[in-house]
């Protein structure tokens, strides 16, 4: 059931017997509604800091997603201001004492001691920052440093000194002269260093695919000779320690065969491996993805999909409308990250610690573009991803918080999803 339509209902008896309508969705109430309720009830010693108070219960629905996101903020910026939570259900005359309607219920104060602001139903870490550097306090987290909290390189590390038709067109790798794929375009040559990146781009192409394949050549893996995409027969395998498909194509079928008897996998002719390619499809952009290489993506109407990166991935949420939980690995160490989003939010992010790392590239006019799915990523932490950038020196972007990278997501427009990843045509870089 989506969470989003999840209605909970929690008794609490408050100066009789008052009942607490426990709902989800965001509502802000007028500051100052309940002003005395403040610092000033229980002054620190020393200075005095804004305080986030937390109304909720430990057996709701939101609140139990509250309380990762409350114990991140109390061990990580107690120096900026302080986090209580206050359980409603067992302590009754707080709801009364705090004026809430509904459980969670999160409020601002200042550090006089007068109430910011205050929001009803689950609120994720990231707008509860944006609200604190709204209201005019920077939040800081202990131990940040301007290096791990925004880690960026927008000039490559190395200079790319590779040939451009040495390049490939969708993922940028390295072309195998034994796998590589050549479009014949209008624009001039097109070279993919496999025929499953030719597969992702065709899945892309918003042009009319009729006779596209006519102008396509693959490369005789024992041979290196071109041979016409539609004369080709394909060897269609898994590597063993990964189980990620392989695909090798040969102009003869002595040839297939010879390699099948050596390597295994199946023999198959174009129409049957373009079926398999294009089995498996991105859940936001809609473009083809191998599983082993894709983030798993479960919507919260029992629907499994994938992302083809992590961005993507988060993508899923805006296409949908529903919540998701997403599950990705370390680009570095193959560690698991796993994010669940709720009304648009991060609803929990284990670990606490991952961010992502979103892949651009500086224009000639100096703005900044994607650099597309192939250089988007997640990690456990900032470490890890500055080990990656090390180890990938030709990689500009920056360090974002996922809940952002979600975020952004969510502002698209229906027709910019539409849009998202498509190619419109074959062309050159």
């Amino acid at each position: 059931m989506n969470m989003k339509n999840i209605a909970i209902i929690g008794a609490v008896v408050v100066a009789g017997a008052s009942i607490l309508l426990l709902k989800q969705g965001k509502k802000a109430e007028p500051a100052g509604a309940v002003a005395k309720v403040g610092v000033e009830a229980s002054a620190p010693q020393g200075k005095a800091l804004p305080r986030l108070v937390d109304l909720g219960a430990g057996k709701c629905i939101p609140c139990k997603m509250m309380k990762p996101i409350l114990d991140d903020l109390k061990a990580n910026y107690a120096g900026t201001f302080k986090t209580e939570f206050i359980d409603v259900w067992e302590n009754a005359d707080a709801g009364k004492q705090y004026g809430i309607n509904i459980i969670p219920t999160q409020i601002f104060y200042g550090a006089d001691g007068k109430e910011l602001f205050r929001h009803e139903g689950f609120y994720s870490k990231e707008d509860i920052l944006g609200k604190w550097k709204e209201l005019g306090v920077a939040p800081a987290a202990v131990g940040a440093s301007v290096e791990t909290a925004g880690f960026s390189r927008w000039t490559a590390a190395q200079p790319d000194a590779r040939a451009k038709d040495a390049v490939c067109y969708m993922c940028d790798g390295d072309v195998n002269p034994k796998t590589q794929v050549l479009v014949k375009s209008a624009k001039g040559e097109v070279k993919m260093c496999s025929p499953h990146c030719y597969f992702i781009m065709y899945s892309c192409l918003t042009e009319d695919k009729t006779g596209f394949e006519e102008k396509v050549t693959v490369a005789d893996f024992g041979t290196g000779a071109a041979v016409p995409l539609a004369a080709a027969v394909f060897v269609a395998g898994a590597d063993e320690k990964s189980g990620r498909p392989t695909v090798k194509a040969f102009e003869e079928r002595g040839a297939a065969e010879a390699a099948q008897k050596a390597s295994g996998g199946s023999i198959v002719q174009l129409e049957a491996l373009k079926a398999q390619e294009l089995s498996h499809r991105c859940g936001f952009c809609d473009r083809a993805v191998y599983p082993a290489d894709a983030a798993e993506v479960l919507v919260s109407d029992g629907v499994r999909t994938w992302g083809c990166c992590s961005h993507c991935a988060l993508g899923v949420a805006v296409r949908t409308g529903k919540d998701i939980e997403v599950r990705e690995r370390d680009r570095l160490t193959g560690e698991p990250v796993v994010v669940k989003t709720m009304d648009g939010g991060v609803a929990s992010l284990v670990p606490p610690t991952a961010v992502a790392w979103f892949g651009q590239r500086v224009k000639p006019d100096g703005t900044k573009g994607s650099a597309g799915c192939f250089h988007q990523g997640f990690f456990v932490n900032a470490d890890n991803l500055k080990k990656w950038a090390e180890a990938h020196p030709l990689e500009t972007g920056e360090q974002i918080t996922i809940a952002k990278a979600l975020a952004d997501k969510m502002k698209l427009s229906p027709q910019q999803v539409s849009k998202a990843c498509k190619i419109g045509e074959c062309c050159p870089k």
